[in-house]
């Protein structure tokens, strides 16, 4: 069981395909990770509007699988704000009958570049 995250509004949420399942019928694990990726974005977006860019994915436990047509919840929040750098925590929920299932979480740190690609200050908007 999970948390329940649910009382927050997700960053993101999806309904997985066929497309995403593994050889085992689960969803492929490097499509929750692509969804993790783009959730942590849209929490940085929360502190800024400038580019940021995912230098680490710190840990990722995957706790149960996903299945096709399941609605898959990404709950974000900071966890630190540096300089150049924001730390991003990742928990992912699906909803199965009247159960909350925490399938996965992740940690990653992104940095903010500038045109050129070098890490730039945060400016918080």
């Amino acid at each position: 069981m999970s948390k329940h995250l649910s009382h927050r509004d997700p960053s993101i949420r999806v309904v997985l395909q066929p497309k995403d399942t593994n050889s085992q019928g689960s969803i492929f694990g490097g499509v929750i990770l692509s969804y993790i990726d783009l959730a942590g974005a849209v929490e940085c977006a929360k502190t800024t509007k400038q580019k940021m860019v995912t230098v680490a994915v710190k840990e990722v436990q995957f706790k149960a699988p996903v299945y096709t047509g399941e609605v898959v919840s990404f709950y974000t929040s900071t966890t630190k704000v540096g300089n150049t750098s924001i730390s991003v925590h990742v928990d992912v929920e699906v909803l199965r009958g009247h159960d909350t299932i925490d399938v996965t979480e992740a940690d990653l740190i992104f940095v903010c570049v500038d045109s050129n690609g070098k890490p730039t200050p945060i400016i918080r908007t």
